[in-house]
């Protein structure tokens, strides 16, 4: 009896958290896919997860997965961009999995500098930063300030050499993220940082790409909020490293293995 012949797996796999964007998901989804396929000398997917939106944003990314190659859909009931990624990247089979943001307010020209090194095998961890040298940022006077003074506060009291912990543009070797995983608790924008700082205990290796970044005008991001969720999460990270709370060196390095 002839096997029917299997797909390989792809080489990146691209998650899209959304919540509330039937706007602009068609177009964004349209013009990252058409990138993917005719920018890329790799094979890729992308998966789109909703959270929990309350608006056609789903029925919008269903319509998108049947029509394109390589899109695919997932619903959460819950929030939460960890939450998001979390239950895209456990299950992935791509060789590397990455995230941005549906706005692409990130330029996709930084993709591939950010999957290469993966790819080859000379890196564990891609992020993106609009913060080192080479950058070029379009923002507010006000997001720019919260965001060099969120990222001090990360080096400074977590220890991180992550210039721009939560531009939402990274990536990273499958074996390197689901091994990772387990060792992050956040589920909600706080998720980056935390996955940087156990991937820097860990001592995975990192490299950080400069991007072109154009401030979203809609984004749903409650910055008041969220400054106050991610200096929590700063101060429970560091009880966890006073009090020597597990061993993500040796349990990161052992699934990694």
């Amino acid at each position: 009896m002839n096997e029917i012949p299997t797909a390989a797996p792809p080489d990146i796999e691209v998650v899209v958290p959304v919540y509330n964007e039937a706007h602009v998901v068609e177009a964004n989804v349209r013009g990252l896919h058409a990138y993917l396929r005719n920018c890329l000398p790799y094979t890729s997917t992308i998966t789109v997860v909703d959270n929990a939106s309350t608006d056609d944003t789903f029925d919008v990314a269903h319509w998108l997965s049947y029509e394109l190659d390589g899109v695919n859909v997932m619903r959460l009931r819950d929030k939460g961009r960890g939450r998001a990624l979390r239950s895209a990247w456990i299950g992935s089979d791509a060789r590397v999995v990455a995230y941005m943001d549906v706005d692409l307010s990130t330029d996709l020209t930084a993709l591939e500098p950010l999957v290469e090194p993966l790819l080859d095998g000379s890196s564990d961890l891609g992020v993106g930063t609009r913060l080192a040298p080479g950058a070029v940022v379009e923002r507010s006077r006000r997001r720019e300030l919260i965001s060099r003074g969120y990222n001090f506060l990360v080096r400074r009291l977590l220890h991180s050499r992550v210039s721009d912990a939560q531009c939402g543009f990274k990536a990273a070797r499958r074996e390197t993220i689901q091994a990772l995983l387990p060792l992050v608790e956040d589920e909600n924008w706080f998720f980056d940082t935390e996955l940087i700082h156990v991937a820097e205990r860990s001592q995975m290796r990192i490299h950080e790409v400069p991007v072109v970044w154009t401030e979203d005008s809609d984004s749903r991001v409650r910055l008041i909020a969220t400054a106050i969720e991610d200096l929590r999460g700063i101060a429970r990270l560091r009880r966890h490293d006073r009090n020597g709370a597990g061993d993500p060196v040796g349990i990161a390095k052992e699934q990694h293995a």
